[in-house]
């Protein structure tokens, strides 16, 4: 299966997530303390990115709960996030020249996420 979510080393200790398409990194995370919290982070994307509303933040559209973002970035590209139910980022996107390849990003991770098997690559 092509798809997939990493569990990488970051520095100072810490781990992040990945959720890849072959080589391709689709999204990550920011940098947790414990691998466990990073495991959390993929097992909460599992169950809440498949059904996860999509909140175009540049057309001033509101959201809550667990949601994807479609956010603007200062050069005219957008970017996807992942919020969870608190507000917090999980995860983010490279930024997109097209709106449609954003979008394509949340699709992936919807569709292709609760069955994607996680590989530990901190060693």
């Amino acid at each position: 299966m092509p798809h997939r979510f990493k569990i990488v080393s970051r520095a100072n200790g810490q781990f992040g997530v990945q959720f890849a398409y072959n080589s391709e990194v689709i999204v990550w995370s920011e940098n947790y303390a414990s691998k466990t919290s990073a495991k959390n982070c993929i097992e909460s994307l599992k169950k809440n990115a498949p059904k996860a509303p999509t909140v175009d933040l540049t057309k001033d559209e509101k959201g809550k709960g667990y949601r994807f973002e479609i956010v603007g970035s200062k050069d005219g590209q957008t970017y996807v996030r992942f919020v969870a139910s608190n507000g917090e980022t999980m995860v983010r996107s490279e930024t997109y020249t097209s709106k449609a390849s954003a979008k394509n990003a949340i699709q992936s991770v919807q569709k292709n996420g609760p069955g994607a098997e996680t590989v530990d690559e901190t060693g």
